[in-house]
């Protein structure tokens, strides 16, 4: 076992050898095993039975997230994990306030896949969702129903709850703290992506993802 695995175990979960414990790959199902120890120095545990376990959502929900403050996308990480995301693409848009190159890049994307298995753990996913980074709007993703929340959408959420809950793939493209730009908004239409409008208040760019997230979820259960 990985030692800062081990030292959760031991200190905040307050484990002890014998204690069975729950292990997942990322790829699917889990792995029910009773830890063996929990030393600093060679901590195991033994593999029981596999269960092919799956907590996904039956729609493949893809976030576009335009970067802005790293603590704001860590957030959307968080809690667009817990609440069932299928992949993240952080991207540079016109009004974007981060930019990321070379091995400060590399180094920003394996936190925010840490932060994204954390996530895992706590909501019991199986799977992991990958996270990437487009350096601009062309080259991203647009999979399945594609949608840019905008303030100033011109289609209502109702009129397209039906589409989504029939898509096998929905991508959600969301601003960063300063919006979309009117060139933004254009590329984004041309990759077949229509403005959406959820509800009469404009929300925080961290907010967004996981608010819709959790209305589409509600709509499937």
């Amino acid at each position: 076992m990985p030692a800062d695995q081990a030292h959760y175990l031991r200190t905040v979960m307050r484990l002890a050898p014998g204690d069975p414990i729950i292990l997942f790959n990322g790829r699917g199902g889990e792995y029910h095993a009773t830890i063996d120890a929990l030393s600093k120095s060679n901590p195991s545990a033994t593999l029981g039975a596999f269960s092919d376990t799956d907590r996904e959502l039956p729609i493949h929900v893809h976030i576009v997230q335009a970067a802005c403050r790293s603590e704001k996308i860590e957030h959307v990480l968080q809690k667009a994990t817990e609440l069932g995301a299928s992949s993240f693409h952080i991207v540079r848009s016109e009004r974007s306030s981060l930019k990321l190159d070379g091995n400060k890049l590399e180094k920003r994307i394996e936190r925010w896949q840490k932060i994204i298995v954390e996530a895992c753990e706590q909501s019991f996913r199986t799977a992991v969702p990958p996270v990437s980074w487009h350096n601009t709007l062309e080259k991203m993703p647009a999979v399945g129903a594609c949608y840019t929340l905008h303030p100033e959408g011109e289609q209502q959420w109702s009129t397209h709850r039906g589409q989504i809950l029939n898509a096998a793939d929905v991508t959600l493209a969301i601003g960063p703290e300063g919006g979309w730009s009117p060139r933004d908004l254009a590329i984004l239409k041309s990759m077949g992506f229509n403005n959406l409008l959820f509800g009469p208040r404009v929300m925080r760019t961290e907010t967004a993802a996981p608010a819709l997230l959790a209305a589409i979820q509600s709509l499937l259960d």
